[in-house]
């Protein structure tokens, strides 16, 4: 098994892998952060319409995947995830890296990413990583910031 990258079309059978890999991996979330996560109404199809619409990769396994989404002036970095048995072996900060050779190739100067307030070791990972808090918002009903926004330049 490789740990090159690998994008997923709507048609891949490594959807479905996929959706449990991202299910897995944020169910740490699931009683911390308020508004439960995003990814507990995404049902497999709509993954599949992820992959269509934007750019779903995988570390084959699925080890990891991550959700590249171009918008007019960055790459959103969106469902970062790793497997826990693949944790410490580099896989998220490889598809960083290729969040960034893809943002350079669409002519985007820099790259961009939300976090829960509440994953305050998310915050400490991306600024390790190079990232700076650039942003703070709501979810829908809410009168208090629920989500960081961190970027990095290219």
């Amino acid at each position: 098994m490789t740990d090159t990258p690998l994008r997923l079309t709507p048609a891949s059978p490594e959807i479905a892998a996929t959706h449990a890999l991202l299910t897995a991996a944020f169910a740490y979330m699931d009683g911390r952060i308020d508004p439960p996560s995003s990814l507990a109404r995404m049902p497999v199809a709509a993954l599949a319409q992820e992959a269509g619409t934007n750019e779903l990769w995988i570390i084959p396994g699925p080890l990891a995947c991550v959700i590249l989404t171009p918008k007019p002036d960055h790459l959103y970095i969106g469902k970062l995830a790793v497997a826990d048995a693949a944790r410490g072996r580099g896989l998220a900060r490889r598809l960083l890296t290729l969040a960034e050779t893809r943002a350079k190739a669409l002519g985007l100067p820099r790259l961009q990413l939300q976090t829960r307030v509440e994953l305050t070791e998310n915050h400490a990972t991306f600024a390790a990583l190079g990232f700076r808090e650039t942003g703070r918002s709501s979810h829908p009903g809410f009168d208090r910031p629920t989500s960081l926004t961190f970027a990095r330049d290219l």
